[in-house]
């Protein structure tokens, strides 16, 4: 079995993606620092898999615990690199703490990609690095225009950062550009768990709806959309997942056409912030409580994506709607209420 190297493997994509790594036949290995995650994902995976899944709880800022791992696991023959901060509102108020963990935790774990050999790599990027897009649906081609927040700004290094490394090493590398990963695994046993106040949409939803934050903020209803709130591609964290398993086999089977390949991860459908609400409020039976607040700095107004690549060349699919991705997202928190009360 190829052996691989999840960073941020206990996170909500990470581990998603470590079930789905293991239904394929890969040995899995973790470093996750549990700065914005629990070990409550390698139960999950676990009940999901049969499989325990060993996690080095190492900051990648930190090179010489970072560089033991790899010490220890002189065999690895991938990585997929999730270890990130992610939410666009704290990096517009803390970009320092956004560069330093992003971009030196990429760097040295790259130095350590070098140094043992590892011939391919997985780059957990998003849509924001296309920034506010003149043309939608967005192509692996549409122009890079200027972030609209660190984190954006962070996704856009690292991707020139792996370009510049794969073109010096011998190492691949596909840059994974998702947009908004959302709902939970079909089981139930593991699902978005965010550490604080929630910084992406569903969560909020579903906290909001279950009585674990009074009410929710819609940023901005007076944008040029549908119905004035911003437009986002949402898809399902499992559809999400198995992306980076066929992106880790098409390095493996050498069928990348650079050295440095770029994927769109999207449904192609835009959905609005007020539709999404409206779907979960059909799906789930409950009169949600949201106010309209004002915009929110780093928001872009709309994106989505054109998928075309990633279904042709890599045979990626979409198996879940936006009805599948807020019916699973509230069973887990309804899941997550139930453990709460049975302690």
């Amino acid at each position: 079995m190829a052996k691989i190297l999840v960073t941020g493997g206990c996170g909500y994509i990470g581990s998603h993606t470590i079930i789905d790594l293991i239904e394929n036949g890969f040995d899995v290995i973790s470093i996750d620092n549990y700065s914005r995650s629990t070990n409550i994902a390698l139960n999950g995976i676990e009940k999901i898999t049969g499989k325990k899944i060993k996690n080095y709880s190492v900051d990648l800022k930190n090179f010489d615990e970072t560089q033991a791992v790899f010490m220890e696991h002189t065999d690895i023959d991938g990585i997929i690199h999730f270890a990130a901060y992610k939410a666009v509102g704290e990096s517009v108020d803390q970009p320092i703490l956004y560069y330093e963990n992003n971009l030196i935790g990429l760097i040295n774990l790259l130095k350590c990609v070098q140094e043992f050999g590892v011939p391919n790599i997985v780059f957990s990027s998003s849509c924001t690095v296309y920034g506010n897009p003149d043309v939608i649906p967005v192509t692996e081609k549409s122009p890079i225009k200027p972030a609209e927040s660190p984190y954006g700004a962070t996704k856009q290094m690292g991707e020139v950062i792996l370009k510049d490394f794969t073109k010096a090493t011998a190492t691949n590398a596909i840059l994974l550009r998702y947009f908004n990963p959302v709902g939970a695994h079909p089981s139930i046993n593991i699902g978005e768990l965010p550490v604080g106040k929630p910084q992406n949409l569903v969560p909020a939803i579903t906290q909001t709806a279950i009585g674990k934050l009074p009410k929710m903020k819609v940023h901005g209803n007076d944008y040029d959309t549908i119905d004035g709130s911003c437009i986002r591609d949402y898809i399902h964290v499992s559809d999400i997942a198995h992306a980076h398993t066929l992106a880790i086999q098409y390095l493996a089977n050498e069928k990348n056409e650079t050295a440095c390949d770029t994927f769109n991860l999207g449904t192609g459908d835009g959905v609005s912030v007020l539709e999404a609400i409206h779907t979960f409020e059909k799906v789930s039976g409950i009169k949600l409580n949201y106010e309209i607040g004002p915009r929110r700095a780093g928001d872009v107004v709309a994106i989505y994506a054109n998928n075309d690549a990633a279904v042709i060349k890599l045979g990626w699919k979409i198996n879940y709607g936006i009805t599948e991705m807020m019916d699973t997202a509230w069973k887990w928190e309804l899941k997550l209420k139930a453990i709460s009360d049975s302690k």
